[in-house]
């Protein structure tokens, strides 16, 4: 069963504090320089705070009442003489403070999660969160779970669909451990790992009148109304860059954010589209759709693991890269 993995700690760990000492002006010192007055549970209910905005909802999320979570958190700022949110109208957002500390906490929860998994059992049980791209998530990803879970029967995994700008979002939010793109994305925080490669093809109707010609001269490519990707999608990305000095000409008639969507409306004959080999290889195989060829025009592209720089590296990811390199070969 696939479902979402969320760390548990047993409640009188949780709630365990470290000694401290304070100097004049009250900032902690500690183990000999550095204070650590805080818990884990107040570490939990900080980030579920963040990511939900609202203390009923945190409290909902980690089975406990809204006045505990509350006195919680309150405890949390006092104690260091910091706010980590404003508070505006019913919501709670965080501030630039609660931004800077909401990653190290997240490092934190992850340092105790590979904790625990090896205290109970001694190896990596291979829990995973995995963003995915459209095209990698409903075409490839589900076939590497498959082989993921027959190394980790006991894993459980989440696996979350999306484009690659919000896939990569939530990479950098620590939303998912892993993320798998379709383009090459910049960004200081983030990590990209070269996977596989790919390539789009440009494709229409078997009835249409371009699938007699095969090629396609710089004309056809203008008169042709497009069935495209959405504008920051990594299809979008590679056809933008292939096609630069045509763009200007070009008739995108159409832009469609899933892939079904742009292959029917290419057999029904609404106009010529660009998808990836991995989409449309069943439909060239069945004779529906048929490839076009595009002269001169670079196509290629790489499919990435995305992670941040600033997360504590888990085996768990590890093994899920070799899972899908492995899968490849």
């Amino acid at each position: 069963m696939v479902r979402a993995y969320y760390l548990h700690v047993k409640q009188d760990i949780m709630d365990t504090t470290i000694g401290f000492t304070y100097n004049k002006r009250k900032r902690p010192i500690g183990l000999s320089r550095c204070s650590m007055k805080f818990t884990i549970r107040q570490l939990q209910i900080f980030l579920a705070v963040a990511k939900h905005q609202n203390i009923s909802k945190a409290a909902q999320s980690l089975h406990m009442s809204q006045s505990a979570a509350s006195e919680a958190l309150l405890n949390l700022e006092h104690m260091y003489e910091v706010s980590l949110f404003d508070r505006v109208s019913n919501k709670l957002a965080l501030n630039a403070i609660g931004h800077t500390l909401r990653k190290e906490a997240e490092n934190l929860i992850a340092h105790c999660q590979s904790f625990e998994e090896k205290l109970l059992d001694h190896t990596d049980v291979g829990h995973i969160k995995v963003g995915a791209s459209f095209t990698i998530g409903n075409h490839l990803a589900t076939r590497y779970l498959a082989g993921y879970l027959a190394n980790y029967p006991e894993a459980d995994v989440q696996l979350d669909i999306a484009n690659t700008p919000d896939v990569v979002s939530r990479v950098l939010n620590f939303d998912v451990d892993v993320g798998m793109i379709e383009g090459e994305v910049h960004h200081r925080e983030l990590e990209l790992i070269p996977w596989r490669e790919d390539e789009l093809i440009v494709f229409c109707a078997a009835d249409h009148p371009l699938a007699l010609k095969k090629t396609l001269t710089n004309k056809d490519i203008k008169r042709a109304p497009w069935i495209l990707r959405e504008p920051d999608s990594g299809a979008r990305h590679t056809f933008d860059r292939a096609l630069a000095g045509l763009l200007p000409d070009i008739n995108i008639y159409l832009e469609l954010r899933h892939n079904e969507a742009i292959k029917n409306a290419v057999e029904s004959g609404l106009g010529i589209g660009c998808l990836s080999q991995i989409v449309l290889k069943k439909n060239f195989a069945n004779g529906d759709l048929v490839p076009l060829n595009l002269p001169r025009r670079n196509m290629r592209r790489t499919f990435y693991f995305a992670l941040s720089k600033k997360r504590f590296p888990l085996e768990s990811v590890k093994s899920w890269m070799e899972t899908c390199r492995a899968m490849d070969h």
